[in-house]
């Protein structure tokens, strides 16, 4: 006897398009008798004949037409439904113990007759939310009459010649391996992580065995193994839960909440979060709470002291120094950074000494033989006719700003805080604008005579 009863491939379908489930055959003449009755030896294993050839006597190997022999035939009589037959049960209990409860479309085809749909249907029906479960209900009786019985009995066989079986897609081989996920290395259908704590901590028990040869000594050794592994596992799951229970999982929750703080918030949370394992999620919040709180504190306070050491008696006259402070150190960046440009664009290679020395003096030979002092040519006055906030600039201003090299936009606001230092001191001298301006003092003294003979600030020095 031949039978078949494995996993079907893409192959295999296109042979057995018109064949499912457990096939029989006739071992003498290999014919196919699933579907007929047949004859299987009671002596010799898995011996199966047709009719034909158990009437001409056939022997093969070690049987003989002397053994004693069974008449095997289809139960195709209902025993818990009416629509599936008694051999039909016996095939989906067994391809569901060879294939595993699931793998529904393996069943289907092992049994032959059914869908894939109808057996996890049945098999939830009559074996899972059964009255008397774990079995299924044994008092069911059917009472069908001999012509109905064979009726059906060749309905069944017609559906097992005729059913196309489904076709079979290509797999690949099931890996466990981390699925999509914000952090990389994390399994959120296992709640694990590809490298735990002690990732090599099954190393030491994989291959332990106890038996009863082991001598005392051995069985303390592996019991203390066993002991450390455990201490090890335990520490794992203390990790797994401080992760899961602190949100570290959420990165993009985190990653957003951390963008709102400033620089010096994130290092100090940074800093402190070696004190998290100590404290529970609560006392650790309130915990950075207030180192948070007493950060900023401290940071008033020296804003405080700042004013006071000022000479500046009201909030408000605070406020107006921090707005001062901060457009200073905006104007200190970029005239650093405008004048690093325009030198760089605008350099000039300087005469090499040698052509110097050889170009005669006017005043005659004595003076030729002395040394003349290099004198460097001015810079070229700088483009700005398509500058950013020319319109807002007089000539006069326009042509300053072109022989200093300032852009109009850097021009305003020194403008800006020349004369607003003016109007609160009542008078403004060249020292005191070299301070404020931190700039060429060259360049902040041509402005400051600038603003001197256009009447806009009062000359203190005189």
């Amino acid at each position: 006897m031949t039978v078949t009863h494995r996993k079907r491939t893409a192959n295999d379908a296109e042979k057995d398009i018109a064949e499912a489930g457990v096939k029989y055959h006739c071992d003498p003449c290999s014919q196919n008798i699933t579907d007929t009755v047949r004859i299987r030896c009671a002596v010799c294993s898995d011996f199966d004949l047709c009719v034909s050839c158990f009437c001409n006597g056939a022997e093969l190997g070690k049987h003989k037409n002397w053994h004693d022999y069974r008449v095997m035939e289809q139960h195709s009589f209902p025993i818990f439904d009416t629509e599936w037959g008694a051999d039909e049960e016996l095939l989906l209990i067994e391809g569901a113990e060879n294939f595993g409860i699931g793998n529904w479309q393996d069943i289907a085809d092992h049994v032959g007759s059914k869908t894939r749909d109808e057996c996890e249907a049945h098999y939830l029906q009559v074996y899972v939310n059964s009255d008397t479960w774990p079995l299924p209900d044994m008092s069911k009786r059917f009472d069908m009459d001999p012509e109905a019985q064979a009726a059906r009995k060749r309905q069944r066989l017609a559906m097992r010649v005729n059913r196309v079986p489904a076709p079979v897609k290509a797999q690949k081989p099931m890996t466990s391996q981390p699925a999509n996920h914000e952090i990389a290395g994390y399994m959120p259908g296992r709640l694990e992580f590809e490298t735990e704590y002690e990732n090599e901590a099954e190393q030491s028990v994989k291959d332990m065995l106890f038996s009863e040869e082991d001598a005392p000594e051995e069985v303390d050794l592996k019991l203390m193994v066993l002991e450390i592994y455990n201490a090890k596992l335990s520490k794992r799951l203390e990790r797994r839960k401080f992760v899961f229970d602190r949100g570290f999982l959420e990165y993009k929750k985190n990653q957003a909440a951390e963008k709102k703080r400033s620089p010096k918030e994130r290092e100090l949370i940074n800093s402190m979060r070696v004190f998290a394992q100590l404290q529970t999620p609560e006392d650790y919040d309130k915990f950075i709470e207030g180192l948070l709180k007493e950060m900023h504190l401290r940071e008033r306070i020296a804003e405080l002291q700042e004013f006071r050491a000022n000479g500046l008696t009201t909030l408000a006259a605070g406020q107006e120094y921090l707005r001062d402070k901060t457009n200073r150190t905006s104007l200190r960046h970029l005239m650093t950074r405008d004048t690093g440009v325009n030198d760089r664009r605008n350099a000039r290679p300087l005469p090499q000494r040698a052509n110097l020395e050889e170009t005669p003096s006017p005043r005659g030979s004595a003076a030729g033989n002395k040394a003349a002092p290099v004198v460097r040519k001015p810079a070229n006055p700088l483009n700005i006719q398509n500058a950013e906030g020319i319109h807002l600039l007089t000539m006069p201003e326009q042509a300053l700003c072109s022989t200093l090299r300032i852009f109009p936009k850097s021009y305003m606001i020194i403008k800006e805080q020349l004369l607003k230092e003016h109007a609160r001191l009542g008078g403004l001298k060249r020292r005191q604008a070299r301070e404020l301006i931190k700039i060429d003092v060259n360049k902040t003294g041509k402005i400051y005579d600038f603003f001197v003979e256009a009447g806009w600030i009062q000359n203190s020095d005189a």
